[in-house]
């Protein structure tokens, strides 16, 4: 029967469904796999169910000639495998887009809204005690509605969050992707992304990590956006220069910044998190119990159709 290792507690669906077709073996451990145990799981598996962090690298590919075959990937970003290792070691690897879209797009307008209207700083405010009512200068953030939403990367969930900034907030849209995308809404895209960053007022990153788009958002494009500006990340943490980031939000070149990923995460800077006009999330993007069922379903259904001999529905 076909050994396969989950890296971590999935949800109970998700292993109950993976022991009925395979023999499992359950890593129950939030922690994630550096490159040592990653290349253990490679010499001893035949599939591996994985997640973000887990260190399937270069070297743990090296480390010794894998009998795995096949990586099912709990989650659209998979820069935490070197794909190149992968295909050169003959084993597939898969992914979960799709079921993630809407999740990760609530938790970017979570954010924007969080942001734009100091909602942090506010509960904070009540919680510790200080607050003393309501006054007319009390906290004054910024409107959403109608302000111009800029989108870095066009892909499945910045449409997403394009259709509820234009249609949930009368918000104008404009976005940046490096090739021509046509969508099915009012959009603009434009050139480059000096314009988007210099003529959005809210900001929202979807592109995928690591690659060509590791530290994309620089210190010049965090330099070219609007004072009043706010920036979001729900991609992944490496898109950002995250110490450019901090340096414009302490030196109030921009207004604030709402983050739910991290580029050493789960290592948030003590810098991040001494902002007032930042709001910091511990990467709920997907974290709603049946989109997590589902992806780990979709994750499985790709080892089912390795482990038959079937092409994969979600191949990367």
């Amino acid at each position: 029967m076909t050994k396969l290792l989950l890296t971590t507690r999935f949800p109970d669906k998700v292993i109950e469904a993976a022991k009925a077709r395979f023999d499992v073996t359950l890593r129950d451990e939030d922690s994630r796999m550096n490159e040592a145990e990653a290349a253990e799981a490679l010499a001893t598996y035949d599939a591996i169910m994985l997640t973000i962090g887990d260190a399937f690298s270069a070297k743990a590919f090296a480390a010794a000639p894998p009998r795995a075959k096949m990586l099912a990937n709990f989650g659209v970003g998979y820069n935490h495998i070197d794909t190149d290792a992968a295909k050169a070691a003959g084993c597939l690897v898969s992914n979960t887009p799709d079921v993630v879209t809407d999740a990760t797009a609530d938790i970017a307008m979570t954010l924007i809204l969080a942001t734009c209207r100091r909602a942090g700083e506010g509960e904070r405010l009540v919680r510790s005690g200080t607050w003393d009512g309501w006054n007319p200068t009390q906290m004054l953030g910024m409107q959403v509605t109608g302000k111009t939403l800029g989108i870095i990367g066009m892909g499945r969930i910045g449409q997403a969050v394009a259709r509820r900034g234009h249609y949930g907030f009368e918000m104008p849209v404009i976005y940046f992707n490096r090739s021509q995308k046509s969508v099915d809404m009012p959009a603009r895209q434009v050139d480059s992304l000096e314009e988007l960053m210099a003529s959005a007022d809210i900001i929202v990153v979807t592109v995928p990590g690591g690659g060509a788009n590791a530290h994309l958002i620089d210190a010049a494009a965090i330099g070219a956006m609007k004072p009043s500006g706010v920036f979001v990340n729900v991609a992944r943490g490496d898109v950002v220069d995250e110490a450019a980031l901090i340096a414009a939000l302490q030196a109030g070149q921009i207004a604030g910044a709402g983050l739910d990923v991290y580029e050493k995460e789960p290592i948030v800077p003590d810098a991040l998190k001494a902002l007032d006009n930042v709001v910091l999330l511990p990467h709920l993007g997907t974290a709603a119990l049946e989109v997590r069922e589902a992806m780990g379903m979709m994750a499985l259904d790709n080892i089912i159709a390795w482990s038959e001999g079937q092409a994969l529905p979600q191949v990367v």
